[in-house]
């Protein structure tokens, strides 16, 4: 089918935010509150900390700021895969980390199964299914490459199953698949926009005052206090924690540690019976390939796939714009993929197409720190893979402010910060000539040139 027909009838809005279920925003906050602890961000960050906090010690006043509306940014707008990974993968979590990279591994599971757990507990409505993913080759050198994978995980005690064409074809059918790597419990399917929904709601039963629309403008000392000013009121905290993502932070020092970069997804029509048969996915996994400029994809609860990635859009000069939302060469490109990616589905029409900014950091997984005297946490850099490990870092910023030394604050991944982009304009010279060489090494087998080496061998990247 023609690709360009295909997305004719797309609306150009997230398919998990586009719901007519979605909670009426609560109002913005007006005047002076007080409080023990101020959560800055409604996304997954902020609203495990505040729910999080809560279970800590029921008595503690809380009080969550959203400058919008609760996840309608990175946490209504990504794919829904919820990873256990803390470290975007085992092979960055081993290059920068091994000698806590089995801790580190350990955290994560326990994590992902924390979540599950608070997804029966408080009864969050999120299409929640732990039916793992699938890393597949679509080019034969990529086959050898998950293989030399498969061979690294095993020694180190990861319970990952390698699939050749013909294993990997028997769950998901398609002609460009050569092999596939199988993680059947580390991830889980999630309906993120109703993830978030949910934590708001468990927060706010929990007894945390939530106020949307209501951007954080500056956090400065106030005496032996925090203030945060609001538009119309002011906000003074003992505590504050910020989990504002992609957004500027409040805090100068790591504003150069983050980059936003675009990604764009679609979603189809819910596919036939007999269309879901012509490929296969009974085991409804989520599934990414591994070139450098990769795709991700999956099935939603009423059976549409969802396929996003493999452009990462870095806007020059770092400049955040609701324009970069829509990208239709990114859709039409995208489109092109899955058609060949699943012929059997010729035909099957778009309903969605959106994107949304991620924060990038140059070791592709969350970093934390504190401020102001220990009175201010902050966990950033999730690089794509948050939905799960936010959960991770609030666990993080919570223990930080408590000062108290934990089996997470030992970490080296806790205690050791990325370095940071360079300014402008060398910032975007870097990472498109960084792009260039990816994309050139998907088209030649791998082969790394020397830019992507001398990235290798300083400890920094950048990856759709």
């Amino acid at each position: 089918m023609d690709p360009a027909r295909a997305l004719a009838a797309a609306r150009p809005v997230p398919y998990w935010l586009d719901d007519p279920a979605r909670p009426a925003a609560q109002p913005a906050l007006a005047g002076a509150e007080h409080c023990d602890l101020l959560v800055v961000g409604g996304g997954y960050s902020g609203l495990w900390t505040a729910l999080l906090a809560r279970e800590r010690d029921p008595g503690r006043d809380v009080v969550l700021i959203e400058a919008g509306r609760i996840g309608s940014a990175a946490s209504g707008r990504n794919g829904g895969f919820c990873a256990a990974s803390l470290t975007h993968g085992f092979a960055n979590g081993l290059a920068r980390w091994p000698g806590e990279f089995a801790a580190l591994e350990d955290l994560g599971a326990r994590n992902l199964d924390a979540i599950e757990a608070a997804v029966r507990r408080y009864g969050l409505d999120c299409e929640f299914e732990r039916t793992g993913e699938i890393d597949v080759a679509t080019a034969p050198y990529q086959a050898e490459e998950l293989r030399q994978a498969h061979a690294t995980a095993l020694q180190h005690g990861l319970d990952l199953e390698y699939l050749d064409r013909d294993q990997v074809r028997a769950e998901v059918d398609s002609p460009t698949f050569h092999a596939g790597l199988y993680d059947r419990r580390g991830v889980a399917m999630v309906h993120p926009a109703k993830l978030a929904w949910g934590l708001r709601r468990a927060a706010e039963r929990a007894g945390v005052r939530i106020y949307e629309h209501t951007p954080a403008l500056a956090l400065v000392r106030h005496g032996a206090a925090l203030a945060v000013r609001t538009p119309y009121g002011r906000v003074l905290a003992h505590h504050a924690a910020l989990g504002t993502g992609v957004f500027p932070s409040l805090l100068r020092r790591t504003r150069h540690r983050t980059v936003p970069v675009y990604d764009y997804a679609l979603t189809t029509e819910p596919l036939t019976e007999d269309q879901r048969a012509a490929i296969g996915w009974r085991g409804r996994q989520g599934l990414g390939d591994s070139a450098n400029r990769f795709h991700y994809f999956r099935l939603t609860a009423d059976n549409r796939v969802l396929w996003g990635g493999y452009d990462a859009v870095y806007p020059r000069g770092g400049r955040m714009d609701p324009a970069y939302e829509q990208r239709p060469a990114t859709y039409l490109r995208l489109a092109r993929h899955f058609f060949a990616c699943f012929p059997q589905l010729e035909g099957v029409r778009f309903s969605h197409a959106w994107g949304g900014a991620i924060d990038t950091c140059t070791r592709f997984s969350a970093f934390f720190g504190t401020a102001h005297g220990g009175r201010v946490a902050y966990a950033a850099g999730y690089t794509g893979l948050g939905v799960g490990a936010t959960r991770f870092g609030a666990e993080v910023m919570l223990d930080l402010l408590s000062g108290l030394t934990t089996e997470r604050t030992v970490l080296a991944m806790v205690r050791r910060r990325p370095p940071p982009f360079p300014p402008e304009p060398l910032a975007t010279a870097g990472i498109g000539l960084t792009q260039w060489s990816l994309a050139r090494a998907d088209r030649t087998q791998g082969r790394r040139n020397l830019w992507l080496r001398a990235l290798d061998r300083a400890g920094l990247g950048f990856d759709s």
